[in-house]
């Protein structure tokens, strides 16, 4: 992992680099680390917990990137609805006010089905970053 400094002067490291400059940084804090996605044309995302920074980066990969501006503290970028159950699922995991439990309420599923809906965006996002890199997008 790599060190840098942010804006505001407070160590940093990447947590994982994908292709394309999307990458997610660990953040020190008070608290515990937080995990900052980021990418070209993303406005970035702050999260408490490594692997949700994880979903929400294979979310971003499975749709070909979004930009949650303007939707709102609980909208939905319009491309989760046009992508499907399953990634709009995985999105609504990365929301700080949902679980499998809710998510799975919201679409009258059980927790194991919304697992489901999230290991296959997990692995179309592996898929299509693997494709990428093989063609030259890194």
């Amino acid at each position: 992992m790599s060190t840098s400094e942010d804006s505001n002067g407070a160590d940093e490291r990447v947590h994982r680099e994908y292709i394309m400059n999307v990458r997610i940084v660990e953040l020190p804090g008070e608290d515990g680390p937080r995990y900052r996605f980021g990418a070209s044309e993303h406005a970035g995302r702050t999260f408490a917990e490594a692997d949700t920074a994880e979903l929400y980066a294979d979310v971003y990969f499975d749709v070909n990137g979004f930009e949650e501006a303007g939707t709102g503290e609980r909208g939905i970028p319009p491309v989760m609805l046009q992508a499907g159950r399953d990634t709009l699922a995985a999105y609504m995991l990365t929301m700080p006010y949902a679980d499998r439990q809710w998510v799975g309420s919201f679409f009258g599923v059980k927790p194991g089905k919304v697992e489901r809906y999230e290991s296959r965006v997990r692995k179309r996002a592996r898929n299509i970053r693997r494709r990428a890199k093989e063609e030259g997008y890194a």
